[in-house]
């Protein structure tokens, strides 16, 4: 199957009518699953759902067809689906009695935050969705289409920036790489108007599949690479799940950038500020490279300098380059090939890593803004722990404070008031049947979900911000119990408040 399907309007509409109809949504698919056969999905395993769907229902024959691309009899598909129609779009082939998908339809929650999760689903190649495109065969092809154009559906980094981006209602989002559409899917809920983009005409064609087939009418899609479909056109929000590996070469359209390096993310960067509305956002996840001599956070800085852009980036993992070529040459099925050939193209990761220096590869997400700052704040981190899911409003939170910050000195940061937030803790560390504790830890269960050491004076403070007085009422307050010059603490306070307003243990309240 070399094309993706051509739907009619108005089959589309009794397709999805159907899908509806038989509850075939993530809630109706878990609920006929159960949590273990659905896990075990996730891991590229489908015997568990093939023993949960032996019943014959509508909804056990969809999650066969689609699913798990199983071929059903006719008879059964008919009870499921207008068979004629979606054989004459090309959801399905005829093969004697028996019929089965040409294409992968997966439920999904369309989920963003603030709004009611909405029932979507996210069309892709056969084989491109469970476990990604290593579940595909080493043969080089699936189902006729060569394995540089598969689109892949629904997987972990896709996942990760829906629940990144910040969801406030725009006039204009750009998807920019969007493969199935599953960043222009949750963008089309919040924006006006969505603009998908892609080098692969294919992935294009699925893209608009699964907006139509979800019931979106307020996209465009547009071919070609990075920022050149768009032409000077401005956005309230761009979001990108780019490919980011960084390879040897660009064998597959879906991973591989094709530039030097770690250029095509650093050019995304780059190429953001003249793109972006004021106040508007970008984010996108990225590999960097960790080379020899070089401070990766400069390295990152880099590519943020002279944009005038806020920025906030978050390295989530590094892997050493062997970890780093295995995990993509599993991803191309190399491993299932001939040893000599797997063994020639791990050496080629090696010998291109080695010749540029790159000791290590980092992983994370990006987030910039367009605040029109003179002086523009850079947050580059290193943060491997949990945090909380969807980030995207922890996100903005923590801009708008950024923006706090940077227009108040010592002085008006003291006569603001501030209010703890939602979900901090207090933990005393300290030997047992000691009288004081040897320091006090206050750790936020929310977003970042940080935690950062205070003394007497910091712990005193944090606990009497209820808004109701200035912060600098409250460190007199503070100064007179302890015996300490009101003066000196006034001077010693301001640096630690920044820092808990910036990490979001405090909130300032708005005049």
């Amino acid at each position: 199957m070399t094309n993706s399907p051509t739907p009619d309007p108005a089959r589309l509409a009794r397709f999805r009518e159907a899908l509806l109809a038989a509850q075939y949504t993530a809630d109706g698919c878990l609920d006929l699953l159960g949590p273990t056969a659905y896990a075990a999905l996730a891991r590229s395993e489908t015997v568990p759902a093939l023993r949960a769907t032996r019943g014959g229902s509508p909804l056990e024959t969809l999650v066969r067809l689609f699913l798990l691309q199983q071929p059903v009899t006719r008879a059964a598909a008919a009870a499921a689906l207008p068979v004629d129609d979606c054989l004459a779009d090309g959801w399905l082939a005829q093969d004697g009695d028996e019929v089965r998908a040409t294409v992968d339809v997966r439920p999904y929650a369309n989920e963003v935050a603030g709004l009611p999760s909405a029932d979507a689903w996210v069309v892709s190649d056969l084989g491109c969705a469970v476990g990604g495109a290593g579940g595909i065969g080493a043969g080089g092809e699936s189902g006729g289409v060569p394995r540089r154009d598969l689109v892949l559906g629904v997987g972990g980094a896709s996942t990760t920036l829906a629940n990144l981006a910040v969801r406030r209602p725009v006039r204009s989002a750009l998807d920019l790489g969007t493969g199935s559409g599953v960043q222009a899917l949750h963008a089309a809920r919040h924006a006006q108007h969505v603009t998908a983009t892609d080098l692969n005409p294919r992935a294009l064609d699925f893209a608009r599949l699964t907006l139509a087939l979800s019931g979106f009418d307020n996209t465009e899609t547009v071919e070609g690479s990075l920022f050149e479909p768009v032409g000077e056109r401005r956005f309230d929000l761009i979001v990108s799940n780019p490919p980011f590996v960084i390879s040897p070469g660009s064998r597959f359209v879906y991973r591989d950038g094709g530039m030097a390096g770690d250029d095509l993310c650093r050019s995304i960067v780059r190429g953001a500020a003249a793109r972006l509305e004021p106040g508007g956002y970008c984010q996108l996840l990225a590999n960097w490279q960790h080379v020899k001599g070089e401070d990766w956070h400069e390295r990152l800085a880099g590519w943020v300098a002279g944009t005038g852009l806020d920025a906030w980036v978050v390295q989530r993992q590094v892997q050493d380059i062997a970890e780093y070529a295995e995990l993509w040459l599993r991803d191309g099925g190399d491993h299932l090939g001939r040893g000599a050939d797997y063994r020639a193209r791990y050496g080629e990761w090696l010998d291109a890593f080695e010749t540029a220096g790159v000791e290590g590869i980092g992983f994370g997400w990006i987030t910039l803004r367009a605040g029109g700052a003179a002086e523009p704040t850079v947050r580059i981190e290193e943060w491997p722990h949990p945090v909380e899911q969807p980030l995207g409003p922890h996100i903005e939170e923590w801009f708008a404070r950024q923006d706090f910050l940077r227009a108040h000195d010592d002085a008006a940061l003291l006569a603001a008031r501030y209010v703890l937030a939602d979900e901090v803790v207090q933990e005393q560390v300290g030997a047992p049947g000691a009288e004081d504790p040897e320091h006090v830890i206050l750790r936020h269960n929310r977003g970042m979900r940080r935690a950062t050491k205070v003394d007497t004076v910091g712990a005193g403070f944090v606990g009497a911000c209820d808004g109701s007085l200035a912060a600098g009422d409250i460190v007199d307050a503070i100064a007179h119990l302890l015996g300490e010059e009101r003066v000196v603490l006034r001077d010693r306070v301001p640096e630690s408040l920044r820092l808990l307003t910036e990490q979001g243990f405090v909130a300032p309240v708005a005049p």
